[in-house]
């Protein structure tokens, strides 16, 4: 059934967001004031559609921002970039298109969509292409379902448009779109991924959007009625396709290492016990615009596609990758990857070896 969002749940959304971004997927106070300032100009809610409400043939266009977290803090969009983006996609393509929809969850990039659907009067789909962030958009069950990216459109706040056309070859179209946004100054929006409505049943993770939503107000009543936001993580979870999360670790941030290189937020953190969790010692972790991997001890419990997260101790808040800094009190809190995410050719594109790592994928254990 379709439902609506409101300017009331733009809270709610961009925190759930921020979690399942593992770290990225865009800073989630701009997302919320873009999505915002849009909703309140359209004098309306978005509609949103359940993958299975879509027509068999209707035409959904992705929508998301490409580029280094660390720099969009500073290179402010103007805010009709996904908008012209999607209009020009759509004239290359000679149709009209019926929705857009999420390449990926974050606190930007879940909000992408409302921006555009905003402005130009559409709906949103309830899914997206990697139920969490991935830094490359390679990187998503459309494409390990054997999808196109291709044809794309690519615009930034200059209004500089461009379409690309790849092909099949989803590592080529991620090796030109990314030349475009350094040369656009390390960040742009993207409409991409143009595909039928048994498509996004076929290859989406379903309902991330609502789950995202639903995780961002458990915990806002959480901390309003003096209960423990991790608390309410935990018990939400098992009613979402991502199943389980918990607290791997507890401590205060005593390093950062980050740099921003092709386009990329690339480093590792390190977290010392605060004595407050079962584990003792200290945990790093490593990013390429999201964490990757979570080690304790040298131990790796978790890594990708598994959803590594960082929150403040205190508020729950998601604290990015590019908003690591020393002193911070924060749990390191692992979500358990939707099914989708965890196929062999799922894996193939976005497992541990697809990023460098010398690791071969294992669930992280979060049920006793």
């Amino acid at each position: 059934m379709p439902w609506d969002l409101t300017l009331t749940d733009l809270p709610d959304l961009a925190w759930g967001a921020a979690l399942l971004g593992t770290g990225g997927g865009g800073d989630p106070y701009l997302g919320k004031a873009l999505a915002a300032d849009s909703l309140a100009a359209a004098g309306g809610p978005v509609q949103f559609l359940d993958p299975e409400e879509l027509p068999e043939d209707a035409l959904v266009v992705t929508a998301a921002m490409m580029g280094a977290p660390t720099v969009v803090v500073e290179k402010l969009p103007n805010g009709k970039e996904a908008a012209l983006a999607l209009r020009a996609l759509e004239r290359h393509l000679g149709r009209p298109v019926t929705a857009t929809m999420p390449a990926e969850c974050g606190g930007m990039n879940s909000m992408v969509p409302l921006i555009s659907a905003a402005q130009l009067g559409l709906p949103v789909v309830d899914a997206d292409g990697m139920g969490r962030a991935f830094p490359e958009l390679s990187m998503t069950t459309f494409g390990a379902s054997g999808l196109p990216g291709s044809p794309m459109a690519i615009a930034d706040e200059q209004g500089s448009v461009a379409v690309v056309d790849a092909g099949p070859d989803n590592r080529r179209l991620e090796s030109l779109a990314r030349a475009l946004a350094v040369s656009m100054g390390a960040s742009a929006w993207m409409a991409l991924y143009p595909m039928s409505g048994a498509d996004v049943r076929r290859t989406a993770v379903p309902r991330t959007v609502s789950t995202a939503l639903e995780l961002g107000r458990a915990v806002r009543e959480a901390r309003e009625s003096h209960r423990d936001p991790f608390a309410a993580l935990r018990e939400t979870l098992p009613r979402t396709v991502y199943r389980h999360g918990t607290v791997v670790f507890s401590g205060k941030v005593v390093d950062v290492d980050r740099r921003t290189t092709d386009g990329f937020a690339r480093g590792r953190a390190a977290i010392a016990a605060d004595g407050t969790g079962s584990a003792e010692g200290a945990c790093e972790l490593v990013f390429q615009n999201e964490n990757l991997l979570a080690r304790i001890d040298g131990r790796t419990v978790a890594v990708v596609p598994d959803l590594v997260t960082v929150l403040h101790a205190e508020s729950g808040q998601p604290v990015t990758t590019e908003a690591l800094s020393f002193g911070q009190r924060v749990r390191v809190f692992v979500i358990s990857a939707p099914d989708r995410l965890c196929t062999p050719e799922a894996l193939a594109a976005f497992g541990p070896r697809a990023f460098g790592l010398d690791e071969d994928y294992r669930p992280a254990t979060l049920v006793p």
